[in-house]
């Protein structure tokens, strides 16, 4: 029976609409319950003994939409749990969003302030938590909307958020276990200020600006022997030594000796001192030592045992000084002792120089390092790990937190695409500090310490009894989420969920948060569970516009990728990310490269048309012999699925996208169809049923090449096309094939 006349011919008469198809399509996706993969293998889609895979999503913060760098990671990892959902693996991928303390704080804030023109101070802790919570709810429903919108295929009853009450639980769980093993610690270190913000913050939250600065040149006085050179003379008044090489034959006679004198009239005391970090060939060879106020002068601090004074407060204010420098800013302060050098007769350069600021992410203000009370993970301290499943580490042996972060790396059990970065995360960890975890902000996890007199408690629970005050400071936000592949499975809770799911296969993310937040997630669950949080590392560059600008509100050269799928569809959204991005390296996205995947979405439409028009229902029921000529079409198809397999299982997501692109549109449209024409006009009834039934072998097979990257339109078509036995209803759970 010809085809041409039933309603699913006549619905492909009509333009392909991604509007009027992907959000019915994805109610269908999530009410047929696929995405858990409990109910897979309830409805037998999957074997209950089948192997597991898991991907975690990376929690968009909960501070307004989502952008093109989330369109990125949702469209990889889908392509990721697409297809090992229709390998038939246990295929889970649960969503989530982050609460990003500092971001979400400052945002709401800002919000308050123009408003309403007060701070949170005016409105209290409680009253301003509520309107944080009301801001981060609304954030959070947009984003799981967009999230959706993007055809992510994720297990939404299993959502998290990191500050939720199961989150809440893991994370104090944690810091009560690493605070009994002595790796959390309550100490005086120097730590990243925001004086905008009033708060500590890690070393992502801040923005390096280039800017112009005036490099000054000078001796404390007439007869200092050592010329030193800095670009914040005014903080000079907290010096107390001079740092010099070990080789520098120019400084050596000075070395260990110790001068008083009165810089800006301020009394000094100068020790000359040998470290081997001074570079001989910068500057003059010299380093003016302030250790209060330099990461790196601390820690010279510590090698000589040197004494902190701290000269600058937490508002960026002198706090040492005469009327001329007390309570003065410091770019002030800076002004006062310039004109008292030039004055004295001691300035012997001023020259302009290009200089990195550091600036917080959030508010913009200028970091002071700076040396106050806060709370720390201590990474050098060796502790007994219990139970080990590290290369390299054995269960109760004496480890560091510095070395199982090392070792998961090196011994394999964790790879890192590209492999290149893999050289940077281990120069990161040579080099890695004590971790501060200490916020001075009242949005997030609060310290669970509580203090009564000389007292102190620490635990999951607030202490009995009265009297007890908790800790004001929140902590770092990368505390919370370096739990996150184990306490979305409901960790400290060992639950089914967490004996088949964890370690996690995949966390796939942008290559800027390597340290920050994978090398963290390594550093928690070798430290809490002896093992690793997931087995591959697959990082995606940034997304820049088509002159290769990165996007941002300022260029105005930003692509919302919500209006994406809303002027072309999700679909060719998905593949205009996909095609042509190598891992760890920046890509480039247009809209006229992503109309063109929109183009091709409608070939596909027009080339299903073509099939379901030129076919009997005969050629499907009754399997007609297949000639020679079409079965070498057959095994052509055959060489696509092995090399696609094989580029997916290798993270060769845009080669496989590529390869599927080319054969349908070059292949299957201009060639194949167009030599079937001829068959059907003047072929034998042997030739032409022959070749139907490789026309629709073919456009079935490619749909399910296409799904895991254009799930929406494969989705629409599947649903047009006559079954035959063993297929089934939806696309999203058909057979990948297997050779």
């Amino acid at each position: 029976m010809e085809l041409d006349n039933t309603p699913k011919l006549t619905t492909l008469l009509k333009p392909y609409d991604p509007k009027e198809t992907e959000a019915r399509i994805y109610k269908a996706w999530e009410e047929s319950g696929f995405f858990n993969p409990d109910v897979c293998i309830e409805k037998g889609v999957t074997a209950s003994d089948a192997k597991p895979f898991t991907i975690i999503m990376p929690p968009p913060n909960v501070t307004g939409v989502l952008h093109m760098g989330h369109a990125m990671m949702l469209t990889l990892e889908d392509i990721m749990i697409r297809y090992h959902r229709m390998r038939g693996d246990r295929t889970l991928w649960i969503p989530g969003t982050d609460h990003a303390a500092i971001a979400t704080q400052s945002k709401v804030e800002g919000i308050i302030k123009k408003e309403e023109d007060k701070s949170r101070h005016d409105l209290g802790r409680e009253e301003f938590l509520k309107r944080v919570e009301t801001f981060a709810q609304a954030s959070h429903d947009s984003i799981a909307s967009q999230i959706r919108v993007m055809g992510s295929s994720c297990d939404w009853s299993r959502e998290a958020f990191t500050l939720d009450e199961t989150r809440t639980k893991a994370v104090r769980t944690m810091f009560k276990k690493m605070y009994n093993d002595g790796l959390i610690y309550r100490g005086h270190r120097i730590v990243n200020w925001d004086p905008k913000g009033q708060t500590t913050i890690a070393d992502d939250e801040i923005v390096y600006e280039e800017r112009k600065a005036k490099l000054y040149t000078f001796k404390y006085s007439k007869d200092f022997p050592i010329s030193i050179s800095t670009t914040r003379p005014e903080t000079k008044i907290g010096d107390v030594a001079v740092a010099v090489h070990p080789d520098d034959e120019r400084y050596s006679a000075f070395v260990g000796k110790e001068y008083d004198v009165v810089f800006c009239g301020v009394p000094i005391h100068i020790k000359v001192i040998a470290d081997q970090s001074v570079e001989k060939e910068f500057g003059t060879g010299a380093l003016g030592v302030t250790p209060a106020h330099s990461i790196i002068d601390w820690e010279i601090a510590d090698r000589h045992n040197l004494p902190r004074p701290q000269v600058i407060n937490e508002y960026a204010k002198m706090t040492v000084g005469d009327e001329r420098l007390l309570g003065k800013k410091t770019t002030v302060a800076r002004d006062v002792v310039v004109a008292w050098l030039k004055q004295e007769g001691l300035l012997e350069k001023e020259e302009e120089v290009n200089q990195n600021i550091s600036t917080a992410e959030r508010t913009g203000g200028i970091i002071e390092p700076l040396p106050k009370l806060q709370w720390f993970v201590d990474v050098n301290k060796p502790f007994t790990i219990a139970d080990s499943q590290i290369k390299g580490i054995e269960s109760g042996s004496q480890v560091t937190l510095k070395e199982i972060m090392t070792k998961t790396v090196a011994g394999g059990q964790v790879a890192i695409i590209p492999d290149h970065f893999s050289k940077t995360y281990f120069h990161w960890i040579e080099n890695l500090r004590d971790w501060c975890i200490s916020r001075q902000i009242w949005y997030g996890h609060r310290i669970p310490v509580w203090y009564k007199g000389d007292e102190t408690y620490t635990g999951v629970e607030a202490p009995t009894g009265n009297g007890w005050v908790q800790d004001a400071d929140t902590l770092d936000t990368w505390f919370s989420s370096a739990l996150w592949t184990f306490s979305t499975l409901s960790w400290p809770e060992k639950t089914k969920d967490f004996e088949i799911y964890h370690p996690t296969d995949v966390l796939e993310t942008g290559y800027e948060i390597l340290f920050f937040w994978v090398a963290r997630m390594i550093l928690m669950t070798g430290y809490a569970l002896g093992t690793v949080p997931f087995h591959t590392v697959y990082l995606h560059g940034t997304v820049r516009d088509a002159q290769g600008r990165k996007m941002s509100k300022s260029l105005g050269n930003g692509i919302d990728p919500i209006d994406v799928a809303d002027k072309f569809g999700a679909d060719a959204g998905r593949m205009a990310l996909i095609i042509g991005n190598t891992p760890g390296t920046d890509s480039r996205i247009s809209e006229d490269k992503i109309k063109g995947y929109k183009n091709f979405a409608n070939k596909l439409w027009n080339i299903t048309r073509f099939v379901l028009s030129s076919i009997d229902e005969s050629v499907i029921d009754t399997k007609p012999t297949i000639n020679e000529n079409d079965k070498s079409l057959l095994a052509e198809m055959s060489l696509l699925e092995t090399e696609m397999t094989k580029d997916i299982e290798e993270y060769r997501f845009y080669m496989a996208g590529e390869k599927v692109y080319q054969y349908v549109w070059h292949r299957f449209a201009d060639v194949i169809l167009e030599s079937s024409k001829e068959i059907m006009k003047n072929g034998t009834t042997e030739e032409k049923h022959s070749r139907q039934r490789i026309l629709y072998e073919i456009l079935k097979r490619n749909l399910v090449l296409l799904h895991p990257f254009m799930p929406f339109v494969t989705e629409e078509i599947w649903a047009l096309l006559p079954k035959e036995q063993g297929d089934r209803a939806l696309l999203m759970i058909e057979r990948w094939p297997t050779q």
